[in-house]
């Protein structure tokens, strides 16, 4: 599988993750990581053994962008800004129901159980404060496709916070969702990330549009 690139030089490679692939490899199978290690050997002649870390992770059975070090110190710095939330993400996903509000903050405590997350009170021994702003775009039959921006990056937190309200993502069936899709994937996609390259510091930012059969 090639994958498609959006941006690659010395420091960085900037990829868009198909649904159904994990971001790293498991024990059962290959991840985005390595798929592309794979396409990197070839396409820049690169015998042996690629350094190549994921920034940030996506969920399995989301689609969207990645971003990729190919050097430890890009890898460290990134890192770095990333702990400082020096990232910018938004993401669209369509969930079930009209929302009560078009647009708003969703905060919420989250807890990591099991291949979830799930939403616990503030004082949840290992909780962790999760905040997101959405908004809504569209509706239609029931579904409403909204335009997130993350302020915190939790294990499954888009999925979780909207859940737990009784908005599931469509075909998030871990999540309660009654639409089920195809290929192991669900409404969610990783759209537009904004950045600061680690070693020139110019201004980075990278969107991408997401097939939508939904709306």
């Amino acid at each position: 599988m090639a994958p498609e690139v959006l941006f690659f030089d010395n420091h960085l490679i900037v990829t868009i993750k198909p649904h159904g692939i994990p971001t790293q490899s498991t024990p059962l199978e290959k991840g985005w990581q390595d798929i592309c290690k794979e396409w990197g050997i070839k396409e820049f002649n690169k015998p042996g053994k690629m350094f190549l870390e994921p920034i940030h992770r996506l969920d399995k059975a989301a689609w969207g962008i990645v971003v990729f070090a190919r050097t430890s110190k890009a890898l460290s710095r990134l890192q770095e800004m990333m702990r400082q939330k020096k990232f910018q993400k938004t993401y669209k996903a369509v969930v079930e129901g009209p929302l009560l509000a078009r647009e708003g903050v969703l905060e919420d405590f989250l807890m990591h159980d099991d291949h979830r997350a799930k939403v616990v009170p503030e004082n949840f021994p290992g909780a962790k404060k999760a905040i997101l702003h959405y908004k809504v775009s569209q509706e239609k039959q029931g579904l409403s496709e909204v335009d997130i921006t993350l302020v915190t990056g939790r294990y499954h937190q888009i999925r979780a916070q909207f859940s737990s309200r009784g908005f599931p993502i469509a075909g998030d069936a871990r999540y309660g969702a009654i639409k089920v899709l195809d290929r192991n994937q669900i409404a969610l996609w990783h759209v537009k990330i904004s950045f600061e390259h680690p070693v020139t510091h110019e201004g980075l930012c990278f969107s991408a549009k997401p097939l939508n059969p939904f709306l």
